[in-house]
């Protein structure tokens, strides 16, 4: 099955449906007439192989309490990681929350406290920003690609955790799987906990390879590290919220669900997150396929408009992902006041809305969400060509 096998193209209009992408666009911006490309969300439809088992769900009627661990979830989860990643995963392992941020605010209290160091590569997605610094920790940056400084952070007095994004986001970076052995062993030197937030692992480019924290890190007594994640951002159904993971020492694992379960109350889980994950990691491969392939034409789209109206820039697609980062400061615009006049731009002349870098801790970029039809992704890409023709001149 191809991408032509599925309407990528079509545009479905989303106001009025209490997005925060494009009804909340005033929220960060200021105004509300803006084409957004700016929350981790797609425009597109979920799978069809998902929207039929959540009709057949609503059919049913009855919707009363439910335990995430009876029933395919759990099973579901650990054949999708045999098929598209070959890793072996222990269901019995797992646990499971409203959100994969809700699984990192729960972690960081139970093994950090206020004023630990928590170790990120820069740029830094800025929901970790807000729940580290939100929870009185200290957020403590490393370039991406720069071994020799996350060893001197993790070796600092206070480093309690390396929270990874794998891959990484913003920069579409995939992690090998020598880089990866590279964190654990300086985790497990320092005696730091890791904490992979793989969210974004199944939209993996062709020619990379995702490969999940679990098979890098030994499970057992001690072995402080989580791996946690969501279908909800490939398959595009975050509004329905739930994640899970995988936690390596039992005594955490069982710590985390009674913590979910007793002090957050949070036993019973949203039935419609569990039927949405089960259709897709059992039928929505195909689908997930012909969306990549989707991007990645995307991609190869943005690649040129960008090498036709701004050469200097060099930009190539990322190795993972929907989001395109890209690096303005060879024209110049390298600090906030410039990156201030480049979002006045785009916003009052090109009526855009594109996250700039230093969302992200990173000035001088930006980072254009492309998991849209074409046509949207050709008029942002024009709109931040414009603007930044005109700001360079």
């Amino acid at each position: 099955m191809s991408e032509f096998d599925f309407d990528f193209d079509r545009e479905i209009d989303r106001r009025g449906t209490w997005s925060v992408q494009w009804d909340g666009i005033a929220d960060r911006f200021g105004v509300s007439d803006l084409l957004p490309f700016t929350i981790s969300d797609m425009d597109f439809a979920s799978p069809p192989v998902v929207l039929d088992a959540l009709r057949d769900r609503v059919g049913h009627g009855v919707f009363g309490y439910t335990d995430w661990r009876l029933g395919d979830f759990r099973a579901a989860v650990r054949d999708w990681y045999a098929t598209r990643y070959g890793a072996d995963v222990d269901p019995e392992a797992m646990v499971y929350a409203p959100s994969v941020l809700n699984q990192l605010s729960q972690l960081l209290r139970m093994w950090t406290e206020p004023g630990d160091g928590i170790v990120v590569h820069t740029p830094t997605y800025d929901g970790f920003r807000k729940a580290v610094t939100g929870l009185g920790r200290e957020l403590r940056g490393v370039p991406v690609g720069d071994p020799e400084a996350l060893e001197r952070e993790l070796a600092r007095p206070g480093s309690r955790m390396l929270l990874l994004c794998s891959p990484h986001n913003p920069t579409g970076r995939v992690w090998t799987k020598d880089e990866l052995t590279g964190f654990a062993r300086l985790a497990e030197r320092y005696g730091v906990a890791v904490v992979s937030d793989e969210i974004h692992a199944d939209m993996t480019g062709a020619g990379h390879r995702h490969v999940p924290w679990t098979e890098i890190a030994e499970a057992g007594p001690g072995r402080r590290w989580a791996l946690i994640t969501s279908g909800t951002k490939a398959f595009n159904f975050p509004a329905l919220s739930g994640s899970y993971g995988f936690l390596g020492d039992p005594a955490d694992r069982a710590a985390f669900v009674q913590r979910m379960e007793t002090g957050e109350g949070l036993a019973s889980p949203a039935v419609l997150s569990l039927t949405a994950h089960i259709a897709a990691y059992r039928h929505g491969a195909p689908w997930l396929d012909a969306l990549r392939a989707y991007v990645a034409g995307t991609m190869e789209l943005v690649r040129g408009r960008l090498a036709d109206g701004l050469p200097e820039l060099g930009w190539t697609p990322p190795q993972a992902g929907y989001l395109a980062w890209i690096d303005l400061r060879p024209l110049g615009i390298d600090s906030p006041e410039r990156e201030a006049a480049l979002q006045e731009e785009l916003v009052t002349r090109e009526k855009v809305a594109i996250m700039p870098g230093g969302t992200y801790g990173t000035p001088g970029f930006v980072r254009l969400n492309l998991g849209c039809p074409r046509a949207k992704s050709e008029r942002g890409v024009d709109a931040l060509v414009r603007a930044a023709t005109r700001l360079r001149g």
